[in-house]
């Protein structure tokens, strides 16, 4: 393998060889996209949003990690009046006097935590100020801001601890309203950070005085799963948040929205329709009512319509089968209806023991079986025996071999590769093997699993070499590696 390196504006870049360069751009991208941080102590605008003390912040307010635009500030990043939201969240760019909670600060000695969802390789951290004279009354740009950070803390090309915090001294020569605005510039990507500060600045000659007790703010929870499921309802699971105020409450978010709390680390989301898919989130909220940033989202589905209970009872035998109107070359049935506990759907005619097909200047023996909407078949009726009186007539055909240009509906049974397949509602074109509209007539046939094909429970397939039962409805989800699966043999 061969490795190159690389600077791009300012970023160190890592070129691997061809061989391995698809495999390493997932890598990469993964890595990438799970990259967020920000800074809760002193709180930035960001995190007051999420906390709520910042109202009508937008999607930022669910993730305050988020703020994420093109790096190499101030040289390049986002345009002048979308530098606070990134070039990405424009309601963080909105700005007046009185628009946004103040943090009070003592110039001099401070320091800044940033806490990372997920820690990434850094190049350094800078951090800004507005000059004095500004005015807060119009968007932040370039010209707002001081051209030289007033700290700036070298990230050594290195993934730091979660949370990390910085001994900075801020400007002494002003007071009233500034913005700091820290920035995290990554290490391996063209992109950065941003967190705007909002602070009430005042000046008592010397640093602040350390909190003896300081807070740390409540964690997100870093593992979310689905842990159950029915037709009307998902259970989510998660690990546990911590605090130094200790945990009150998890607030469950379904699409966005919050639909319920849990002090435990589960929740079940109930009175949803059947075979649908959900997006969730969870946050973590301490006793003093502090709001972690949201989890990463967590896709879920409810499971289709339950299966009602199959119905086993055949129907009565029909009786009084008489026959009227024979002609040359046919004849006029009739009988006494059959009972059923679901229904009867249909009748099945039969000629000689066989469905009706060819006929000739003969005498034929009918009978007439009742069939329920399960397929439960009822008992032959006694045979009525006629004959025609007239030439043979071509029989129909039936359905036979599955032809991908024939038309079928509910009840059309076919055979494709050897395996007999029954039609669940109408189609043409659809392949038996790997179309949801075809079932299996026989439970004990067996196919080969396809990822595009949903499974009931109790259906068999072979994958690599083995037999698997499903133990409920599934789709996509591997043979062997998926819980849904019962290895037979």
């Amino acid at each position: 393998m061969t490795i190159t390196r690389q600077s791009v504006g300012g970023k160190l870049a890592i070129l691997f060889s061809f061989v391995l360069l698809g495999l390493l751009c997932m890598l990469v991208i993964a890595d990438k996209a799970s990259a967020h941080g920000y800074i809760s102590s002193p709180a930035s605008r960001t995190l007051l949003c999420s906390q709520g003390t910042n109202k009508d912040c937008g999607a930022i307010q669910y993730e305050p990690q988020s703020v994420e635009g093109i790096g190499g500030f101030p040289a390049e990043g986002p345009a002048d009046g979308n530098i606070a939201g990134a070039g990405k969240y424009t309601e963080l760019d909105a700005q007046s006097s009185d628009r946004w909670k103040k943090v009070d600060m003592k110039g001099g000695d401070n320091t800044f935590t940033w806490n990372f969802t997920a820690n990434h390789m850094t190049e350094k951290w800078d951090y800004y100020i507005t000059k004095i004279g500004w005015d807060p009354n119009k968007p932040l740009t370039r010209d707002q801001l001081e051209a030289k950070p007033f700290c700036t803390v070298d990230g050594g090309m290195k993934k730091p601890e979660m949370t990390v915090t910085h001994k900075c001294k801020v400007p002494t020569d002003r007071t009233g309203y500034y913005i700091i605005l820290g920035v995290w510039e990554i290490g391996d990507t063209v992109n950065a950070f941003y967190q705007a500060i909002d602070v009430n600045l005042t000046q008592g000659g010397g640093a602040t005085t350390p909190d003896p007790d300081p807070v740390v703010l409540p964690n997100f929870p870093d593992s979310v799963w689905c842990s159950g499921h029915t037709d009307s309802s998902i259970t989510m699971s998660w690990s546990a948040s911590t605090a130094s105020a200790g945990i009150k409450n998890y607030e469950i978010s379904r699409d966005g929205k919050v639909v319920g709390t849990s002090a435990g680390t589960s929740y079940t989301d109930s009175g949803l329709p059947a075979d649908s898919s959900y997006s969730y989130t969870i946050a973590a909220v301490d006793n003093k009512g502090n709001r972690s940033a949201a989890s990463m989202p967590v896709s879920a589905s409810t499971l289709p319509a339950a299966t009602p209970a199959p119905d086993t009872q055949a129907p009565t035998r029909p009786a009084g089968l008489t026959a009227g109107n024979v002609t040359d070359t046919t004849a006029a049935f009739s009988w006494t209806a059959a009972t059923d506990n679901t229904g009867v759907v249909k009748y099945e005619v039969y000629r000689g023991g066989l469905l009706i097909g060819t006929t000739a200047s003969t005498a034929y023996a009918y009978t007439v079986i009742a069939v329920d909407a399960a397929g439960n078949r009822s008992a032959a009726s006694a045979a009525l025996t006629i004959a025609t009186k007239a030439a043979a007539v071509t029989p129909p055909t039936g359905t036979g071999t599955w032809d991908s240009a024939k038309v079928y509906v509910a009840g059309d049974i076919v055979t494709y590769n050897g395996i007999e397949y029954k039609a669940g509602w109408w189609t043409q074109g659809e392949l038996p093997d790997s179309s949801d509209v075809w079932k299996p007539v026989s439970a004990a046939a067996v196919q080969a699993w396809n990822s595009a094909k949903a499974y009931n429970g109790g259906e068999q397939v072979v994958y690599e070499g083995h037999t698997y039962k499903a133990k409920w409805w599934t789709k996509s989800e591997i043979p062997g590696q998926a819980g849904v699966w019962v290895l037979v043999k």
